[in-house]
């Protein structure tokens, strides 16, 4: 879990410009990060490149937190 979470704050960072101490697993993508719509849309396309996997649009809803990325990872990277 560390180590998804380790790969998902390096996106942010390197890609996205995110602050590395801002982000934390409680940390919200929108409200605390300051990611707009559009760099979520990066971040999911990111993902997808990092760790070969297809995310549904229906389900991009569920990334509130920087956890909620890094549990949706690990379960779709499980299977």
């Amino acid at each position: 879990m560390n180590e998804l979470f380790d790969k998902v704050k390096t996106i942010l960072v390197e890609n996205l410009h995110v602050d590395e101490s801002e982000i934390t697993p409680e940390a919200e993508l929108i409200n605390d990060l300051g990611i707009s719509s559009l760099e979520l849309a990066d971040l999911i396309c990111l993902c997808e490149e990092e760790f070969d996997i297809t995310i549904e649009d229906d389900d991009i809803h569920k990334f509130i937190t920087v956890e909620d990325v890094v549990n949706y990872l690990s379960d779709a990277t499980e299977k």
